[in-house]
């Protein structure tokens, strides 16, 4: 295991978990890397004063944008654009208007000093409800003060287009001389105004560029919209089924936002001639396949996006596949680096911040190859489940019953034997279970909607290994 830091930023550390025996001519190696962030500074900078201006609208198209052109960005360390819906939707129930504007008014309290903001209101276009003209404000009790009253202008009426609210949250977060760029996004309703290859191709072209937390509000919105916004752009991804508490979950959403202090962190893998990358895997605190993610970073070395940082640990799984050996043979199977992009861009070699190795050794002792170290174990249960979980509620939506009550029973044995309460208390509320151990469940006959999409949107929140 080893550190690097620089004064002022969080301290990295890496360490890897695995059973580093194979058999002879074993060639899977596989190894849960724990990632720990701690002791960086505060995100953010000088209070900066920028003036309120009038909502300008943005429909996503090139050159429609008329708030003016985007002036050079206030020089803060954090920039956050809070995305609201007020499609025609938000009206049904009327108080839901009404606590989408709390929530709101909540998050930008949470706003620290000299944290960049901008409130956008998204409809079938996105319009600029604070401060306006292609700019963000500088977080300080006045400009606090000024979001809030331009929260009164918030009202339902139109449709729903997403990929343009998220378009309009890049250019307003790339105006910002910030390193941490997040967004917050909340919708009620189906992404109608918009083809999905749209929504598709703006998550890619925003990808990397920010990050963003996803929430659906009450029981009429896509799962796979909202937990796929979430997972492109490295965010969290959730169910708010009162409209009453969402307040406390924006809250809880800025809180998260604002302790971050370090972005744009990738995990970089090398392996060595003949070795290949079978998959990588964010397992811990949700689950989220990063292997398609990877970006070329040298010879036989690649890159994978994780996102911002603050005090956390995450847990990943990484499976190589090595070149098979004789035994008393070993090898370095891989190397990892957490690594981050210079400061003064390209030209110059990524920061280290941790590193960690992955071994394979060969041996004829049979017991010791085919153990499977715990942490591996734990985390291969808690990916399975989330599959199942997706994969039986698919099948109970499509009318197979018996593929889903299989699916669930094993989700609830799965949930089970790793002390994942939380998920086995969502399954319960899906399933009736008749034997926990032998995964033995029968499918509810009515199950209220916010319980299904709960279950279904938190399918992939995990629970640590007890070490």
């Amino acid at each position: 295991m080893a550190h690097f830091s620089t004064p002022g930023a969080p301290r990295f550390s890496v360490e890897v978990y695995q059973n580093e025996y194979l058999p002879e001519g074993g060639r899977e190696v596989n190894a849960i890397i724990t990632v720990t962030s701690s002791g960086g500074g505060a995100a953010g900078g000088p209070p900066i004063p920028a003036p309120a201006a009038a909502p300008e609208a943005y429909d996503g198209v090139p050159g429609a944008y008329d708030g003016g052109g985007v002036p050079g960005g206030a020089s803060a360390r954090a920039a956050v654009v809070i995305m609201v819906d007020c499609s025609g939707s938000m009206d049904y129930p009327p108080t839901k208007m009404r606590h989408a504007r709390e929530a709101t008014a909540a998050a930008i309290d949470t706003v620290r000093d000299g944290v960049s903001f901008s409130v956008v209101a998204g409809t079938h276009k996105a319009v600029e409800v604070f401060p306006g003209n292609g700019r963000l404000a500088i977080a300080d009790p006045l400009t606090r003060a000024q979001a809030k009253e331009a929260l009164r202008s918030l009202s339902p009426g139109g449709g729903t287009a997403i990929g343009t609210w998220l378009l309009l949250a890049d250019l307003l977060l790339g105006s910002a001389d910030a390193t941490i760029r997040h967004g917050i996004l909340l919708t009620d309703g189906r992404n109608e105004h918009e083809e999905p290859q749209r929504l598709r191709a703006v998550l890619d072209a925003c990808a990397g560029r920010f990050t963003c937390d996803a929430r659906g509000v009450g029981t009429d919105w896509e799962v796979e919209e909202v937990t796929g916004i979430a997972s492109a752009l490295l965010g969290t991804a959730d169910i708010v089924a009162d409209p009453a508490g969402l307040s406390a979950d924006f809250t809880r959403m800025m809180e998260a936002a604002m302790g971050k202090e370090i972005a744009d962190v990738s995990l970089r893998l090398w392996t060595p001639k003949g070795a290949e990358v079978a998959y990588v895997k964010q397992v811990a605190p949700t689950v989220e396949d990063l292997t398609a993610r990877r970006v070329e970073a040298g010879p036989r070395a690649g890159d994978y996006p994780t996102g911002s940082w603050g005090d956390e640990s995450r847990d990943y799984h990484l499976c190589v596949r090595v070149p098979a050996a004789e035994v008393g043979q070993e090898m370095l199977a891989a190397r990892i680096s957490l690594v981050q992009p210079p400061p003064d861009g390209a030209g110059s070699p990524p920061s280290p911040l941790a590193q960690g190795l992955v071994r394979a050794v060969w041996t004829a002792d049979l017991a010791v190859s085919t153990a499977m170290n715990p942490q591996v174990a734990h985390y291969t249960g808690q990916a399975e489940l989330a599959q199942v979980i997706q994969q039986g509620m698919n099948a109970r939506k499509s009318g197979d019953a018996e593929q889903a009550t299989a699916k669930l029973g094993r989700a609830v044995q799965l949930a089970t034997a790793s002390g994942n309460e939380d998920t086995a208390k969502l399954l319960a509320k899906v399933v009736d279970v008749l034997d926990v151990a032998a995964g033995t469940v029968r499918l509810k006959a009515k199950v209220a909607e916010a319980d299904e999409m709960t279950l279904e949107t938190r399918s992939t929140k995990t629970v640590r290994v007890k070490k």
